[in-house]
């Protein structure tokens, strides 16, 4: 049995099917619940408190752990999770982290990502960790403007970054689940080339087979508008990546080649598969 949670969410939905058509076990683990695919066990669960886990975790032999807002909560604990897992006697484990663990390490997300990382590392558990860039799923927050005015309203117009599609996200955890090759593998993952949000805006249109136009945001608008759905810091800090990036934040990292065997998808193909949103 495989565990994996966030499963309703843009990497653990496809994760959750490739496994299952893989021809595994699973147990789908989200906050609330959810439909899965045939023959795929859900289990309603929160995070921030790892002893509601023991349901899901009982049989099971390797976790996908996603942490996301979990790690954030006020008085979470994700090492506990990592814990109770072993505890559990899940053997192998496949941590979600983020690319700015090695990128931007001394911001406060990425010290807690970096302690968990050590957890995984020291739990006895064989282990992988998977780092993303940012992704390609983060475009849906345009999508009530493209599909009532054809505009996409962001900062930066010029600036890019290589973002990288979840569905190659989902691939690569699964590759690291099942395949004993992966233990103890960091894995770096973005997409295939740099593309500003006027590149992804355009991709958008192409898919859509009618114009959008760009409007660029000022950081201040845009930081207004993202405090409305996460903490103010996480804003800022976000927009200091999407603003400056780094040349490690501008690096097309070889590592889904490596894994996967093939080059990532390109954003143009995200937005070909997701048009529907827009529309």
């Amino acid at each position: 049995m495989i565990v994996v949670t966030g499963a309703t969410g843009n990497i653990g939905r496809p994760l959750t099917r490739a496994l299952a058509e893989a021809g595994e076990q699973v147990t789908a683990l989200s906050r609330h619940a959810a439909a899965v695919p045939d023959g795929v066990r859900h289990v309603t669960a929160d995070l921030a408190e790892p002893a509601s886990l023991e349901p899901a975790l009982a049989g099971a032999k390797a976790l996908f752990l996603l942490l996301s807002g979990d790690l954030h909560a006020a008085g979470a604990t994700p090492a506990d999770v990592i814990r109770q897992a072993v505890d559990s006697g899940v053997r192998r484990i496949v941590l979600l982290s983020s690319l700015g663990v090695a990128t931007r390490p001394f911001g406060p997300t990425r010290i807690a990502l970096r302690a968990v990382e050590d957890v995984l590392r020291e739990s006895g558990a064989d282990w992988a960790i998977v780092r993303p860039g940012g992704f390609a799923s983060n475009a849906l927050w345009w999508a009530e403007s493209v599909r009532t005015q054809r505009v996409v309203a962001a900062p930066f117009g010029d600036v890019g970054v290589p973002i990288i599609d979840p569905a190659d996200i989902a691939e690569v955890s699964a590759a690291c689940l099942l395949d004993d090759r992966h233990n103890g593998g960091v894995y770096e993952l973005t997409g295939p080339e740099v593309i500003t949000p006027r590149g992804q805006t355009e991709a958008i249109a192409a898919a859509l087979g009618s114009p959008v136009r760009f409007h660029e945001l000022t950081r201040d608008e845009a930081k207004a508008g993202m405090a409305r759905s996460m903490p103010a810091e996480l804003a800022e800090d976000t927009l200091a990546i999407l603003g400056s990036p780094n040349p490690a934040e501008l690096r097309v990292s070889p590592d889904v080649q490596q894994v996967l065997g093939r080059a990532p998808r390109p954003f143009a193909d995200w937005a070909a598969r997701n048009v529907a949103a827009f529309r």
